[in-house]
This record gives C-alpha cells, structure tokens and sequence, in this order.
C-alpha cells in the first residue's frame, strides 16, 4: 500500500458565473476520473482513495456552496440536478467527452442521476455509501416547495459557528450526523473552514441546510437509473447507509451493469480502515 496523500493540486474551473475548485491527482493521459464528495465535506475526501488508483487523472470537485466554491445566488436553494449540469460543464472544458464518475453519499446520488441523463458520456460509475434520493409523492411536492422557500430566507444570512482554532473545528465535525476519525475529519475540516475575526468557520453555505425545491418521483427515479450504461460498483457500509440502500434493493435490477459489496465499517470508509480496498473495487470499472 502507497503512503497515504493528504491534498492534490488545486484547480478551479469557470463554471455558469461561478466558481468551482476542485483537486487534481494523476496526470493527462490517464483513465478520466470526476468525482463528487457529500453533504457539508468537499473534495478532500478523496483524498485518501485516489493514491490507491493508477493511471488515473483524477479531479474530485467541491461541488457548489462546499469547500473553495463559490456559493450559489441569493434567494435559490442547493438542487441536485444544478449539480448535474456542472459536471458536464467541467468535462466539456476539460475536452472529456467520454469519462468515469465516482461519487460518495449525495455524492453518489448526483453521480448515478448524471449517468442517467447523458449514459453516453459515463464509462464507469463507482457509487459510495448511496444509491438514489429519497422519492416522494406528487401530492406532497407543493409541501416541498413551501418548505424550501421558508429555509432558504431563514438560513440567507444566517452566521455559522466560530471556533478558536482548527481543532475545535475538528472536534465538532466528529460530533456530526456519521462517525468519523479524527484523520479524516481532519482532511475535510481543513480544507472546509476559513478564518474570521475570533478564529474560524465553515466555507460552506448555511443554506445547504435547507430543504430541495424539489424531489423526484419512484417513477422519476426508475426511469434515470433505467438508462445507465456505465459498469456500476456499488459500496454500501455497515454502519453507514446501508439500511437505505436496503430499501431500495429493488432498484439495482433498473441497472443493466452493476454489482454491489458490503463493508462493515462506517460511513466514511472510503476515508478510512477500507479505502485501498474499495479502490481497488472501483479501479476495475474504470474504463480509459
């Protein structure tokens, strides 16, 4: 096993008015690579992963509103499918028609509803902890939209926590929603806090708290996961969102290619005691 990386180069692209960095491991010439972290981390955390894959050009991004983005227009909520389309913004601007998507948690959700909508593009699709969101009825998506309006204006200008110094910046993403290790908070934690008068705070944008405008549909769902093309490994923890993905078993058979593995272990294993081993699951769907 390689001696673990803490960071890549850092890179940003042009994206639609705004910003989205991103870091960079491998070099041109090697298997295409994006890959899409979750909810409040940022590309840091495939970090740990991505010297474990070979002849790679590996890009994992903040996605927008995390990390050294750029946050999103006053007054919108954080929607999955804009998430979508600066993807295949990046790719065209890198010249990558053809390429491979890995994605973790929400992550992962975006990764698999990408290759849904342009299957042509996604070669290989390496999804981490999270199949698809979570559907909902057509009677319940004005309910949806009311909420989201409301969080959105509440959370606007709302101030984040400071802390002293990084550590305690550390200490209170260990205390999240999912467990885990000091060393791989510690890689989100320093690339997702910046300094204030006090000490520090977080990068990312309070409205990513918010409610979606809108969710999909079952039906909705069935239909962007019926037309992925790509080689597909799915990876589902234990002690992480495994009991989600249970539930949603009957949607593995709308992939025409895919395989799953279980791993005990927490969310974050892909940051953790399991990651030269999922690398290497998801180095064989690769494709050049």
């Amino acid at each position: 096993m390689k001696e673990q990386l803490s960071r890549g180069r850092d890179i940003h692209f042009d994206v639609f008015d705004r910003v989205i960095a991103a870091q960079e491991w491998g070099k041109p010439g090697g298997r295409k690579v994006l890959a899409i972290h979750g909810w409040l981390d940022n590309s840091a955390s495939f970090a740990p992963m991505s010297n474990h894959l070979e002849d790679v050009h590996f890009i994992a991004l903040d996605t927008a509103g995390h990390g050294h983005s750029s946050h999103i227009a006053p007054g919108l909520a954080y929607n999955i499918w804009q998430d979508i389309a600066d993807i295949f913004a990046i790719a065209d601007s890198l010249g990558w028609q053809e390429f491979n998507l890995i994605g973790h948690s929400r992550g992962a959700i975006i990764a698999a509803l990408a290759a849904g909508t342009f299957p042509e593009r996604i070669k290989g699709l390496g999804l981490i902890d999270a199949l698809a969101p979570p559907p909902i009825s057509a009677e319940d998506s004005p309910a949806q939209l009311a909420k989201s309006i409301v969080d959105v204006a509440r959370r606007q200008d709302r101030a984040t926590s400071i802390f002293k110094d990084a550590d305690a910046a550390i200490v209170a993403r260990q205390k999240g929603m999912h467990k885990i290790s000091e060393q791989a908070a510690r890689l989100i934690v320093e690339r997702g806090i910046k300094p204030v008068a006090g000490g520090y705070t977080w990068c990312s944008d309070p409205r990513l708290m918010s409610a979606s405008a809108f969710k999909l549909s079952q039906e909705q769902i069935e239909a962007f996961l019926g037309r992925i093309s790509a080689n597909c490994c799915l990876i589902a923890a234990s002690l992480g969102l495994q009991k989600y993905i249970a539930k949603q078993e009957g949607l593995l058979g709308k992939i025409s290619h895919i395989e799953k593995h279980l791993f005990d272990g927490g969310h974050f294993l892909h940051m953790e005691e399991h990651q030269y081993d999922i690398a290497r699951l998801i180095d064989a769907i690769l494709r050049p």
